[in-house]
């Protein structure tokens, strides 16, 4: 007999308890529609309230506990809130982040994706109508590069402080998450294929291509793992005539991602600067409250993804039930998708929470709805 799929629950800090119950909410309207083989247990670490009581964010055994799952569902991490406590427990970003590092690399949840797309009753933050096209994945490095923690401070607190942070690039992690890029940008224009929606890109021998990946660095500045990531690039795209390559800057991606974001299919990066983008993709798909964001390890399947929204523990409003669980919600419908690699009722369970969420947020544009409110109108949509 097939074991179930297990998912770790880890709701963490300030609004995350909130929109993750929302998140579980749904999971048990579908459960209860479709009979999932579908369980999951909620852990109260990491946290600040485990901090305080224990002195740690998370049990020292907390890796060897979520690997017996096939996924973590993380609400946020950070300051509790409210910020109107002053003798809150409250922890720097250092510490309170910490489990958010230590799980990718525990893991090897060496890609982190996330999809910009603006989706009807989104907010359109560019007043230029092509922003409507916005359809873009941003795939970014997750284990290594500048997030690798080597490095440390001599004279601490002193005039003649120095802090040292390094950063590690490998050509085994550049050459495979450039390659997952090249798989996702055919993936994604199959599916288009299948929808009636093709996309057209130029290549720069003026041909015309249905896909496109664009590669960022700051090679100009940053010339070794540039040049590392640019010759992988180089040799890496001869696999894949079909598909369009483009090149960027980090800084003037920034400024494209702005003036020209619809120009954009799948775009790869590094740790830090694939951070950066994706918060300024999110924006551009509607904000934070809409954004979901994914963590994988697509090599080992004994090992958990962790799927988390791309916004923060909103300390201003935790507590108040006015959290928006649409990221959340949406970061659940993901992974269903991905947890359905294995069983085809979740991924169908995935693409019906997406489309609920989808519809929701079309036909409530603008309105202001409290957490539980918004989570009970998509269970509602469920249940039809």
């Amino acid at each position: 007999m097939a074991q179930s799929t297990r998912i770790a629950v880890t709701p963490g800090d300030g609004i995350g308890p909130e929109v993750v119950a929302e998140a579980v909410r749904c999971l048990e309207t579908l459960r209860a529609k479709h009979g999932l083989d579908l369980e999951w247990t909620r852990f109260p670490w990491p946290s600040h309230a485990w901090h305080e009581e224990y002195g740690e964010s998370m049990p020292a055994d907390a890796l060897g506990q979520l690997q017996k799952y096939d996924a973590i569902l993380l609400g946020a991490l950070g300051d509790p809130g409210p910020v109107d406590d002053p003798e809150r427990y409250l922890l720097p970003d250092s510490i309170s982040l910490a489990p958010l590092l230590d799980m990718r690399k525990g893991f090897d949840q060496w890609v982190c994706e996330r999809p910009a797309r603006l989706l009807p009753g989104a907010r359109q933050y560019l007043a230029d109508e092509r922003a409507k096209d916005i359809d873009m994945l941003v795939i970014r490095e997750n284990s290594e590069g500048e997030y690798v923690s080597q490095g440390g401070r001599l004279r601490k607190g002193t005039p003649d402080e120095v802090a040292t942070q390094m950063e590690v690039f490998t050509r085994k992690a550049t050459d495979r998450i450039i390659r997952y890029g090249f798989e996702q940008a055919r993936n994604r224009a199959a599916d288009r294929v299948k929808e009636g929606c093709t996309r057209t890109f130029r290549t720069l021998d003026g041909k015309t291509c249905e896909s496109q990946v664009c590669l960022v660095t700051k090679r100009n500045a940053l010339r070794y793992w540039g040049d590392m990531y640019t010759e992988a690039f180089d040799e890496i795209s001869k696999e894949y005539p079909d598909v369009a390559t483009h090149h960027e800057l980090v800084d003037a991606a920034c400024m494209k991602f702005v003036q020209s974001p619809w120009a954009f299919d799948v775009v790869v990066a590094s740790n830090l600067q694939g951070d950066i983008l994706t918060d300024l993709a999110a924006v551009l798909s509607g904000g934070m409250g809409v954004a979901p964001s994914c963590n994988l390890n697509p090599t080992d399947p004994d090992m958990p993804s962790m799927f988390e929204p791309t916004h923060g523990s909103a300390p201003d409003i935790a507590g108040q039930g006015l959290a928006d669980p649409t990221a959340m919600i949406f970061t659940t419908a993901r992974m269903l998708e991905w947890l359905g690699r294995k069983d085809p009722a979740i991924a169908a369970a995935g693409k019906e929470l997406f489309d609920a969420v989808a519809a929701d947020l079309a036909e409530n544009a603008g309105s202001r709805r409290g957490t539980h409110e918004i989570g009970s109108a998509i269970c509602e949509r469920l249940s039809q």
